[in-house]
């Protein structure tokens, strides 16, 4: 047996999805070749305890789509309510432009981080990725975490609306 066709167009769909609200991440990586590598991710979840396994979602028409392929580990940064920021910036242009003028911190293992006082972070080893409709799954094995007692960026029906330190920053 399978699935019927949906009964709805692929706008319906994303109002439907953007009812359910979200942390932001940025997703943190160097290529093989030490290219910094980074991007704004809504799509974050946990998965496992033990082993410690999380997962996120990347566009298979990104254009950072081989580099994260093939990179062997990468940091999830989840932003604080303040870093609305630093969302924008790390989904917008091109990579370099996302790094200009932010130091090259690393993660306890050496992978690429932020340098923000972020509301956690995880540092992932690449162990695996799935292709499913226009996006590859990619499950990340938790070897390293911190986080902070700031309060999450949340994201909802396309915006910023129910983060109040993103609000006040929307609005200056």
């Amino acid at each position: 047996m399978s699935a019927s066709p949906p009964d709805f167009d692929a706008a319906h769909f994303r109002t439907a999805l953007g009812r359910f609200a979200t942390g932001v991440t940025v997703v943190t990586a160097s290529d093989l070749d030490g290219t910094p590598l980074g991007l704004t991710v809504s799509s974050f979840n946990s998965v496992s305890l033990s082993p410690p396994l999380v997962l996120w979602s990347l566009s298979a028409s990104s254009g950072s789509r081989e580099a994260f392929m093939r990179c062997e580990r990468y940091v999830i940064n989840v932003l604080a309510a303040d870093q609305l920021a630093l969302a924008e910036r790390f989904a917008r242009g091109s990579v370099p432009e996302r790094y200009a003028g932010m130091r090259d911190v690393r993660a306890p293992g050496g992978t690429r981080m932020l340098d923000e006082h972020c509301a956690a972070w995880f540092e992932c080893y690449n162990r695996s990725r799935y292709e499913e409709g226009d996006h590859i799954i990619m499950i990340g094995e938790v070897e390293h975490c911190g986080h902070s007692g700031a309060l999450p960026l949340v994201y909802h029906a396309g915006g910023f609306d129910l983060t109040p330190a993103a609000s006040a920053v929307e609005r200056e």
